[in-house]
């Protein structure tokens, strides 16, 4: 079932903004790690209708559409909620509202793919259903993987927005893509150094307040899937294509260097007393 988990990162973000009491909300999301590439699909929303004041949206990224088919906020096709041809067995179509905000102007959040959504982007990338291959069962685990490791990579992203939260409080991401083949110059500099390669990438476009900041993330596997669905690592910083941005990440390594040897000093002094 590896390759089925992987695309559980980057096959099936979708977004349609749905009234809050329609959906149960929940905020697990996550990834499995992949035999072979993930499949980079999600399908995209159109607004339903504008009764509430708060609704929601979600997507997630793909590459090689035909650009009159895919939605510019997560690179994905139109969402699908029917049921395959050859399908197994039904799947649930509801949908869960993340805590990611979206940047608009109705208070929207968005919102991740149903288990139909996950299942028919995994066929459009060109996966098929074999016997015993996956069960319905799997699907539920697959959307709690693909939704808690998002769920992870917004707190990262908040924790870095914190160095700016007097001039923006209130952060949302605006958009975002896959690139699992785009490996990032940090990636590639950790695999000639004889790390792993990540199996997946995705770019966010955060809204601070008016301004856009970009983030990458890479998806590294971390073993074992939790009991909270997460076994993904997350490297989440922001793209260094600005002078606010590098100075960003050299403040955080500074205080990251900092930090830490004063814990190592302490943690030694420590055991010299025990001892």
């Amino acid at each position: 079932m590896g390759n089925v988990m992987t695309s559980a990162v980057s096959a099936a973000d979708v977004i349609i903004p749905v009234h809050q009491q329609q959906i149960s909300k929940t905020q697990l999301h996550g990834t499995l790690k992949p035999d072979g590439e993930p499949p980079p699909e999600c399908p995209m929303h159109k607004s339903a209708s504008k009764k509430a004041q708060s609704t929601f949206s979600n997507e997630c990224p793909i590459n090689n559409m035909a650009s009159e088919d895919i939605n510019p906020l997560n690179m994905m096709p139109p969402a699908n909620q029917q049921p395959a041809p050859d399908q197994p067995f039904p799947l649930p179509t509801e949908r869960q509202v993340s805590s990611i905000p979206k940047a608009t102007e109705n208070a929207e959040f968005w919102v991740y793919p149903s288990q139909q959504m996950f299942w028919n982007a995994m066929l459009r990338k060109g996966w098929r259903w074999k016997n015993d291959d996956i069960t319905q069962k799997d699907m539920d685990n697959i959307i709690k993987i693909h939704n808690a490791n998002n769920e992870l990579a917004w707190q990262e992203v908040l924790k870095w927005e914190a160095l700016h939260a007097k001039e923006c409080c209130t952060p949302k991401l605006r958009s975002f893509g896959g690139k699992a083949k785009h490996y990032s110059p940090r990636a590639r500099i950790r695999y000639w150094m004889g790390y792993e390669l990540p199996f997946d990438r995705h770019d966010w476009i955060i809204d601070r307040c008016g301004k856009d900041v970009r983030y990458i993330i890479d998806y590294y596997d971390g073993g074992a899937v939790s009991e909270k669905y997460t076994f993904t690592i997350l490297d989440v910083r922001p793209a260094m294509d600005s002078i606010e941005n590098i100075w960003d990440r050299m403040r955080v390594a500074w205080l990251r260097w900092r930090y830490s040897s004063e814990l190592t000093s302490k943690s030694i002094t420590k055991d010299k007393e025990k001892q």
